[in-house]
C-alpha cells in the first residue's frame, strides 16, 4: 500500500506541474529609445484551476530608474520584493544616494545566489536605465545567473506565448 500511495503522490505532483506553475504569472519587459517598459498580469491563481484574486501585483519600483517583475510562487514574490526594497533603502541610508541600475542588477543576482541551496521560487525580470538613460534589461534563473537582452525579456508560465510561440489548443 505504501508503493501505491507513493505512485499516487508522484502522479498528483506530475499532474500539477512544477512549483513555478502553481500560482502562474507572466512578466515582460521591453526597451525603447532611452526608455523601458515592464508589464505583468495581476492574476493570482492556484494550479491554473482557481482564481484567487485579480489584483496581485508582480511588478515593483525599486528606484527612480529601475523596476523589477517577479513571476513564480506568490509567497516568494512578496518576500523577495520586500527583501529588494529593504536592501535598496539600506543602501540609500548608508550611501546617501540612490542605487544605480547596474548595481541593482548585481544585487538581484547576488541575492538569488545567496539562497542557491534553498532558492527563491521566482523568475525576476529587471528593467531600468543607466546613468546615461540607456536601457538595461535582464532576466535571472533561480541561482542568480543573469541573461541580458537589448530588446525584450519574458518570464513566467506564459513566457513562450509572450515570445510568440504558438500555444497548443
Amino acid at each position: 500500500t505504501v508503493a501505491i500511495l507513493a505512485q499516487a503522490h508522484v502522479a498528483s505532483v506530475a499532474a500539477m506541474g512544477g512549483i513555478m506553475e502553481y500560482n502562474g504569472g507572466a512578466v515582460v519587459a521591453m526597451a525603447g529609445d532611452h526608455c523601458v517598459g515592464i508589464a505583468s498580469d495581476h492574476r493570482l491563481g492556484i494550479r491554473q484551476l482557481t482564481t484567487v484574486a485579480m489584483n496581485f501585483g508582480k511588478t515593483f519600483q525599486l528606484t527612480d530608474k529601475c523596476y523589477i517583475g517577479l513571476a513564480g510562487l506568490a509567497t516568494d514574490v512578496q518576500t523577495f520584493s520586500e527583501l529588494m526594497n529593504f536592501k535598496i533603502k539600506l543602501f540609500n541610508l548608508r550611501e546617501e544616494r540612490s542605487m544605480p541600475t547596474p548595481m541593482v542588477k548585481a544585487m538581484v543576482g547576488s541575492s538569488l545566489y545567496e539562497k542557491r541551496f534553498g532558492p527563491w521560487l521566482v523568475e525576476p525580470v529587471l528593467a531600468g536605465l543607466d546613468h546615461d538613460n540607456n536601457p538595461i534589461l535582464s532576466s535571472y534563473d533561480f541561482i542568480g545567473a543573469a541573461t541580458n537582452a537589448k530588446d525584450f525579456v519574458v518570464a513566467g508560465t506564459a513566457g513562450d506565448g509572450l515570445c510568440g510561440a504558438k500555444m497548443a489548443t
